[in-house]
């Protein structure tokens, strides 16, 4: 059985490794062993406990993925949807996306962005309602594509 709890800071080492974990694949697509997601250290997740809903998705007592949101005016921003590359499409990322909406139910918007060759992660966001609003660059191999859903697309 799946549960999407909060996660506590206790989980910021878990949590850290599991990152590193999923986003290998991202890693290889764009031949970028320094993206970001890849180099926080657990001390920096840490900090982000005091400014961020942080949740988790447990499985027989493991942590198979996790989801981070915080608002920014009326904006809720998510970020770091990951899932362990072993338990990636059973719908853990789509549980994940619908428990940040539902706690953020006030949000006027949401936005969430991801690389432009992860076109599953984009099919994921669209399936969701979220539709492409920017792209912007990162580094020279990576250019992100920022979704955007509003109040009123919500199911």
């Amino acid at each position: 059985m799946l549960d999407i709890i909060h996660a506590e800071v206790a989980d910021a080492e878990k949590i850290i490794q599991l990152q590193r974990l999923a986003y290998q694949s991202e890693a290889k697509r764009y031949n970028d062993w320094s993206l970001p997601a890849l180099t926080q250290t657990v001390e920096s997740l840490q900090t982000e406990f005091a400014q961020k809903i942080i949740l988790k998705a447990v499985e027989g007592g493991e942590i198979v993925g996790s989801v981070r949101a915080f608002m920014q005016q009326d904006i809720c921003n998510i970020g770091r949807l990951i899932v362990h590359p072993q338990h990636q499409r059973q719908g853990i990322g789509s549980q994940l996306l619908r428990s940040v909406e539902i706690l953020h139910r006030h949000a006027r918007m949401f936005e969430l962005f991801t690389g432009s060759k992860s076109l599953d992660n984009i099919r994921l966001y669209q399936k969701h309602g979220y539709t492409i609003s920017h792209h912007q660059q990162l580094s020279p191999s990576v250019e992100l594509v920022f979704l955007q859903k509003t109040a009123q697309e919500r199911p």
